[in-house]
């Protein structure tokens, strides 16, 4: 097989069903030969192990530890789901003090053992304040650190071609920004079906505003219909794009939806948001976008709420104050993105 790299990648979390489908995902996709599974419930991720060698692969170097020291060694590529999964009645936030915590270390050990990572997806949620406590942590680039937002934007994708019964790559540029939370930013004004734009049929016998209403109140609540069905939260679907999101870092095909990263302007002030974004071997970079200005009022809804959930992380000694950063991280104090989004 043609791999796209030589270098080692590590699955963090990979006794979960969302680490364990990573390790799938990436192999299938041929991004590495050298992949290590970390998780610190050993029986599992020892049967993890079992079943992907039991595939037959062939000439996969498969690792597994419950040694993070061991697993970051010489790492460099993460993907990160290891915080304590959503269940039902559980908002994102509601993980937000124990999955902290569990960045705050995470971040730790990458500065310890592995300061050489090119790349680190974190997945775990809050993930906009997971992936920023990690990457304050972890010494890196904000350019390094990046997080699953994409997830929003197929599901407003999904529920589109259901509306329109089209197939879904019929439906594109599919956007939604700001958090991957109950907040997020949906955007009608980026997409086109068949070729048409959106907002020329929300307001229409083709999509009325109030089904329009309905269907976007179906995708920010995405997540809890996978739970109410499946009786536990998503795993397939996160899986599959943040190996998308590495392979890209590694010089694989370009990723086309938003990416959650850092930002640091004039409008939005030291924050991990969803915004619109090129990611390759470079990592991650800010483009410019705009919407409506009634899209535009969401985003900022929605920054704010972002900015309310860090600052309650800051408030339990989870993160210094902002102003503070720069003594752990001064990558954080650098403008990273256009003014004007």
């Amino acid at each position: 097989m043609n791999y796209l790299t030589q270098d080692k990648l590590v699955i963090v979390g990979a006794a979960g069903m969302i680490g364990s489908n990573m390790a799938q995902t990436a192999i299938m996709m041929g991004l590495t030969p050298h992949i290590c599974l970390y998780d610190p419930y050993e029986p599992g991720l020892k049967g993890v192990a079992e079943e992907l060698n039991q595939c037959g692969f062939e000439g996969l170097n498969l690792t597994y530890t419950s040694d993070i020291a061991e697993a970051l060694k010489d790492a460099k590529y993460i993907v990160n789901s290891g915080g304590a999964a959503r269940k039902a009645g559980m908002t994102r936030e509601d993980l937000l003090k124990g999955n902290a915590a569990i960045a705050e270390e995470f971040g730790k050990n990458v500065r310890q053992y592995c300061p050489d990572v090119k790349h680190i997806v974190v997945i775990f949620n809050p993930a906009d304040i997971t992936g920023l406590i990690t990457l304050l942590y972890s010494g890196l680039k904000p350019s390094q650190v990046s997080t699953l937002a994409a997830l929003d934007s197929t599901r407003l994708r999904n529920e589109l071609a259901k509306w329109f019964k089209q197939p879904a790559d019929n439906i594109v540029n599919c956007r939604t920004y700001g958090g991957h939370g109950e907040q997020m930013a949906v955007f009608s004004s980026t997409t086109k079906v068949n070729g048409r734009p959106l907002v020329d049929f929300i307001g229409t016998e083709e999509l009325p505003a109030d089904e329009w209403d309905k269907l976007r109140q179906r995708v920010v609540q995405g997540g809890k219909a996978i739970i109410d069905l499946r009786g536990r939260s998503s795993f397939q679907s996160p899986a599959y794009l943040s190996i998308e999101m590495i392979a890209a870092t590694m010089g694989g095909r370009m990723f086309r939806w938003p990416v959650g990263t850092y930002v640091n302007n004039s409008r939005f002030r030291h924050i991990m948001m969803a915004m619109e974004t090129t990611v390759d071997k470079n990592g991650v970079t800010v483009q410019p976008f705009s919407g409506t200005p009634e899209e535009e009022a969401e985003l900022d809804k929605s920054y704010r709420h972002l900015c309310e959930l860090r600052d309650e992380v800051i408030a339990m000694g989870v993160m210094p104050p902002v102003d503070q950063w720069g003594e752990l991280n001064p990558n954080l104090m650098q403008p990273t993105a256009p003014d004007a989004c």
